[in-house]
């Protein structure tokens, strides 16, 4: 039976480790999945089921670029409103 030597299976798992972390930064920078898919050398759907977990949480800005886009001045949210009932009330 062969078994990796400790040092080699450490130095693969911080490769993986460091592979994930640039691709959460680059899905947390705002790039685009598929751009992100292309540079990691992976399908669309192979991102979005391993590393979707990275871009929950991201609603509000996205509702703000939303609503950027749709040119909708009335940003402030009402007394009371979460951000995300604001942006999706532009809708």
């Amino acid at each position: 039976m062969h078994t990796q030597p400790v040092h080699s299976l450490r130095s693969a798992v911080a490769c993986y480790d460091l592979r994930h972390a640039t691709v959460s930064l680059w899905q947390n920078s705002g790039v685009s999945a598929t751009e992100v898919a292309r540079r990691a050398g992976h399908d669309l759907a192979v991102l979005l089921k391993i590393d979707a977990h990275c871009i929950d949480g991201q609603a509000d800005a996205a509702n703000q670029r939303i609503t950027y886009a749709l040119g909708t001045k009335d940003t402030e949210p009402e007394p009371g409103a979460s951000k995300t009932a604001t942006a999706r009330r532009h809708l």
